[in-house]
């Protein structure tokens, strides 16, 4: 498993909505990582699961 940081932008449907978001989590891929954090996202601000979130910024995996 490797580590994964992300901050930035977070859009839904194509709106910005939080300008500078920081997230971290474990996963074996970067696909997964960012589909991890999405999760995370909707998840600590009560978005329901269909809202598209998207992270446009870059994940930055890290060395620990």
């Amino acid at each position: 498993m490797n580590y994964y940081s992300y901050e930035g932008p977070v859009m839904c449907f194509d709106k910005c909505i939080e300008n500078c978001w920081k997230g971290s989590t474990y996963a074996v891929s970067q696909n997964k990582a960012r589909s991890n954090l999405t999760y995370q996202y909707k998840r600590n601000n009560n978005l329901v699961s269909n809202a598209k979130i998207t992270l446009p910024g870059k994940l930055v995996k890290e060395e620990i």
